[in-house]
């Protein structure tokens, strides 16, 4: 079993911290801040609750003054890299809000972001002084350090995971737009996986907005064809006409406003190889889809979908890859099977009870079956 996430944060790493604060500042003392990080409640609580009890004692234990404080983090900050050391940027966000220190704060972020990342801390700025800090990311856009472009973009997700959603950004994106215009042809990786993961969070809730841009971007440049792509993997799941049209599954228009060329495919099997699993076991599924001779030229997106049962009653649908490719006289008959296993993750929980599942094609639902899931062996219903 993997060791928990907060385990990062342990005993040992929160001492060896201390003394390297206290090799920069000599009055720091190790051992309070230690038995204030580590002290009551320390081993219930998760990785964001260890990280602010670390930023909170760095509080407690470093110069009052908030520029001396940053100075002794900014002498130690070069070694400090990676994911635990989050609450570099986080300190920003807990002491460094007051109007007298925002160009201060702003600058930090852009340093700490290097080391780990200011996409959290960042958002508090935004909420409260939403103009003047994305006018500052917008300057960041354009830096030589693909972590600050990469911030100035991951920062203002609408729907950052593991962060507080930006309400002004879900009702309207358009003042994160320049940015996201900037940094289209990124040299960076790193830096379009974020435009793209933008442009999907701006789906869910402006789809139109999306789709405009898809229209206008697509076709300009390979890299920008790549954030295209997957920026609009969520309206491709929804089947959106003026998406799927610009991605060749088909016209827009057709029935429903799905791809009208695919939907004349014929399912000749889509079945498990049994109806019957148990959590932890897996599924065999195995599918033969013939697609019309007119459909060549177009591109076939086969998915199939689980609507999982929840204990409310209602179902979660969430839906998995099977092929996505150009249809030529080749491909024509699409055969295979694909290994579902059902084992629980951090973000899904299995019930017992009927599942359903549906073969798509571009979209649309062509097929479904289902499973009678039984609870793992040894275990009752939850």
């Amino acid at each position: 079993m993997a060791e928990p996430l907060k385990n990062i944060y342990d005993g040992d790493f929160v001492y060896k911290f201390g003394l390297l604060v206290q090799s920069a500042w000599s009055s720091f003392d190790a051992d309070r801040f230690t038995h204030l990080v580590t002290g009551d409640g320390w081993e219930q609580l998760e990785l964001k609750g260890r990280m602010r009890r670390i930023t909170l004692s760095l509080g407690r234990t470093l110069p009052e003054r908030y520029e001396q404080a940053l100075d002794v983090l900014c002498a130690i900050d070069e070694p400090c890299t990676g994911l635990a050391y989050l609450f570099f940027p986080d300190f920003i966000e807990v002491y460094g809000r007051d109007e007298a220190h925002w160009e201060l704060s702003m600058s930090m972020l852009q340093r700490f972001t290097s080391r780990s990342t200011s996409e959290f801390a960042i958002r508090p700025f935004i909420l409260e002084q939403s103009e003047r800090t994305l006018a500052a990311m917008l300057e960041w856009a354009d830096s030589e350090d693909e972590h600050v472009r990469r911030l100035a973009s991951e920062g203002c997700r609408p729907r950052l995971p593991w962060a507080p959603a930006l309400p002004l950004l879900k009702r309207d994106p358009s003042p994160v737009l320049p940015i996201l215009e900037k940094l289209r042809q990124d040299k960076s990786l790193y830096v379009r996986k974020s435009v793209a993961n933008h442009l999907n969070d701006i789906s869910k809730d402006n789809p139109a907005v999306v789709v405009a841009i898809a229209k206008r971007w697509f076709g300009t440049h390979p890299l920008t064809d790549w954030i295209v792509r997957k920026g609009c993997r969520t309206l491709v799941k929804q089947a959106e006409p003026g998406v799927m049209a610009l991605f060749g599954y088909g016209e827009e228009g057709g029935e429903e406003g799905t791809a009208s060329k695919s939907l004349a495919a014929h399912v000749h099997q889509f079945e498990p190889n049994r109806k019957e699993s148990a959590i932890g076991d897996e599924t065999l599924l195995r599918y033969d889809v013939q697609l019309p001779q007119e459909g060549a030229g177009d591109r076939v997106r086969l998915e199939y979908s689980i609507d999982y049962v929840r204990p409310t009653g209602k179902r979660s649908h969430k839906r998995f890859l099977l092929a996505d490719k150009p249809v030529t006289a080749g491909t024509l008959r699409l055969q295979g099977s694909k290994r579902h296993a059902w084992r629980e993750l951090s973000t899904r929980k299995l019930f017992p009870g009927e599942h359903r599942i549906a073969l798509w094609i571009n979209g649309a639902e062509m097929a479904a079956t289902s499973i009678m899931l039984q609870a793992a062996e040894g275990v009752g219903n939850r």
